[in-house]
């Protein structure tokens, strides 16, 4: 989690350091920023015209490039961003075509979309029965371009469809319709316009919405009234005002209003016969026009900061980040989230099968933890208590949406969502990246799970899956690996259905194995005389001539009346002494077998090696077992049945309460695999034994088991 965390962060960091990079190299090729000033009157009528259209002036009656610059200027200042921005669209809306416009079947789907909605402007073209629309299909599309830049929807209502819904409404011949918000609170009326024009031209009819849109702000043309509006509002905490020398707003400005409602105010002061102009001086206002943010933490001039254009777009991303609702932030953490999880995509190793299987896994886990979280945060919201809270958390974050980096972080906000191939591309590039560390850095300890293909991947998450299926407790102890716990047999799958314990397993708790005892295994060197070295040799030929009787004879385990005697006399033998050997063997049935010698088998390199470098040799050839190291009512061994291997001095070991000893990993290993019982003797390992039953010797143990 903090590993996909952090690649996230530096992947921001590169989109950042990115985006200076394509501003310097724009800087080196053209010499201009994007803050920087264009004078109107050396631009192109063309170009003036589509700065206009995009901040939703009209500019019907001006033939003159003068007259275009005059309202250019009148409108707010134009930068170099601005006029790259509003060319591109421009060309977008070539290429691409007529805008989405939505066909309504009937009233139902009228009501939902435009009546009910009530946070949006929709322009309505109404076909009555057996006639013509009133705009043509070429004029009806470039209406939809004009209008969908600034978020106003659009659609077609065919009376062919409802007749009866056209009789109630009066639509009885093909007119254009306008539903706006009449009210500055949320989810307010909505009024039905119809467009009462004889002139059908595409211009005449955005003026009169624009017309109709600008109604719902306020506009102010006397220093009393803008002292009334200034004076703080609880209700209206956040104010946006225009100053200008117009004779409405901008269509994008009057559009935002909508979008806001309930969340900021839009004022419009027309300063063209202002009659107090110390007032202005008096707020902060030096010129005209301006754009002013009035906040309780203070003013912020729009337009003097990076991105910060006079267009719907840019205006629409600032004000949400100072006051942003609820949705908004959803959107942002459901983003941020997704960005997250895609991290695991290119960190997990292994199959391309396998980190689609672990992606999946995790665009599930997130987005369903992060839908789960949301719903307590909008329980507290809904709290009077937290009123207060709330309205300091919008308190700093007006603070620090303010700053010169938060205005750098939008503008490249604006520019990646505006280029989303760049933005995957990018995205790609840091993810190949990431792999490829990853593999450098778990080269060293790579797996042989990391090394599986797509079809072994696939066969070990098919076993695992029906283990689970078979072997529900055990299952969920481990996620599925490359080795498969199924026997080479096919018959086995069969058999484990028809056996009837494999339902009836009990639910063991694996807590049980922290208790186990478990200690270090200890070795004496030999260090006597040669009188005593003539003694333990003695004492060896006799050791290995009892051995050599007992395989001549009959097995111990086929004789049990001798097998009990043998037991005794190893009872009452110096073995089980402090300072003596023994080598536990196991034969095929699991069962073990004392002796003082080791087996002869040498621990593997693996279990061998020390820090120092050194191999030490096996034990039972130069060594003692110490065995007052051991606890109580462990049986004597110095081999581990699970992996066949001597146990070597410093070894950590686990006993179990059969009284077996083996590696503290190799049983750990084992009975997390849910085999929940001992690899010798088969007694249960989270059940304990009574004590004569392990004082026993081991050969009596395994008789009895």
């Amino acid at each position: 989690m903090w590993l996909k965390l952090f690649f996230l962060l530096l992947y921001f960091m590169v989109l950042f350091m990115l985006a200076r990079f394509f501003e310097a190299v724009v800087w080196y090729e053209t010499g201009v920023f994007a803050t920087q000033l264009v004078d109107p009157v050396s631009l192109s009528y063309k170009k003036l015209k589509t700065i206009l259209e995009c901040r939703g002036l009209g500019y019907s009656g001006l033939a003159e490039k003068k007259d275009v610059s005059e309202l250019v200027e009148k409108s707010g200042e134009l930068t170099q961003g601005e006029l790259y921005s509003a060319i591109k669209r421009e060309k977008e809306q070539t290429e691409g075509g007529d805008g989405s416009t939505t066909s309504f079947s009937g009233e139902v789907h009228f009501y939902e979309l435009v009546e009910d909605t009530k946070d949006g402007i929709w322009l309505v073209q109404v076909i009555a029965q057996n006639r013509e629309a009133l705009l043509s299909q070429s004029n009806w599309g470039k209406m939809v371009q004009k209008v969908s830049q600034f978020g106003i929807r659009t659609g077609t209502f065919n009376c062919s469809n409802d007749y009866r819904s056209c009789v109630k409404r009066g639509w009885q011949r093909s007119t254009l319709i306008m539903s706006v918000p009449q009210t500055s609170a949320s989810k307010g009326k909505v009024m039905l316009k119809e467009y009462d024009g004889h002139r059908i031209e595409t211009e005449h009819i955005f003026r009169w919405m624009t017309s109709h849109v600008a109604q719902r702000i306020k506009t102010m043309r006397r220093s009393d009234q803008l002292a009334e509006e200034w004076r703080p509002d609880p209700t209206h905490p956040v104010k946006m005002f225009l100053f200008a020398r117009l004779s409405q707003p901008p269509t994008f400005f009057s559009a935002l209003s909508v979008k806001f409602t309930g969340r900021i105010e839009f004022i419009f002061v027309d300063v063209r016969h202002w009659d107090n102009h110390s007032s202005l001086s008096e707020i902060g206002v030096t010129q005209s026009p301006a754009y002013i943010l009035k906040m309780p933490e203070g003013i912020y001039r729009y337009g003097n900061s990076t991105g910060e254009f006079l267009s719907l777009a840019a205006m629409d991303t600032f004000l949400r980040s100072v006051q942003p609702e609820v949705n908004d932030l959803f959107v942002l953490s459901l983003v941020l989230v997704n960005l997250l999880a895609w991290m695991d995509l290119f960190i997990t190793q292994g199959a391309t099968v396998k980190r689609f299987v672990v992606l999946i896994r995790t665009l599930g886990t997130y987005n369903s933890l992060l839908l789960v979280s949301w719903l307590p945060i909008l329980a507290l919201l809904q709290l009077p208590y937290l009123d207060s809270l709330y309205v300091y958390s919008l308190k700093l974050l007006r603070y620090a949406d303010t700053t010169s980096l938060a205005s750098l972080v939008r503008a490249d906000w604006t520019f990646y969502s505006s280029h989303p191939a760049l933005f995957l591309s990018t995205y790609l590039a840091h993810g190949l990246l990431v792999d490829y560390f990853e593999k450098k850095r778990r080269c060293a300890a790579r797996s042989q799970e990391d090394s599986t293909t797509n079809l072994e991947w696939l066969a070990s998450l098919w076993d695992w899956y029906t283990s689970y299926l078979l072997h529900p407790i055990a299952s969920l102890q481990h996620v599925p690996t490359d080795q498969s716990d199924w026997e080479d047999d096919p018959n086995f799958l069969f058999e484990r259905l028809a056996f009837p314990d494999l339902w009836l397993r009990p639910l063991v708790n694996v807590d049980y194995i922290k208790a186990l005892p478990t200690w270090r295994f200890r070795a004496v060197d030999h260090q006597r005389g040669e009188e005593s070295g003539e003694e333990t040799d003695r004492d060896t030929d006799r050791s290995e001539s009892a051995t050599e009787s007992g395989k001549q004879s009959d097995s111990p385990l086929l004789d049990p009346s001798r097998s009990t005697q043998s037991s005794r006399n190893h009872n009452s033998s110096p073995s089980n002494q402090p300072g003596t050997s023994c080598l536990c063997v196991s034969d095929a049935a699991s069962t073990s077998l004392c002796c003082r010698h080791g087996n002869g088998r040498s621990s593997s390199p693996a279990r061998m090696q020390k820090d120092d470098g050194q191999k030490p040799e096996p034990v039972c050839q130069h060594q003692q077992c110490d065995w007052s190291m051991w606890p109580r009512g462990m049986l004597h061994c110095s081999e581990c049945v699970v992996c066949l291997e001597n146990f070597v001095s410093e070894e950590l070991l686990m006993g179990l309460p059969c009284g077996h000893a083996f590696h503290q990993q190799c049983i750990v290993v084992w009975l997390a695999a849910g085999r929940h019982c001992c690899p010798v003797c088969r007694w249960p390992s989270y059940k304990k034994k009574h004590q004569n039953q392990t004082q026993t010797s081991p050969i009596g143990n395994t008789l009895q088991d």
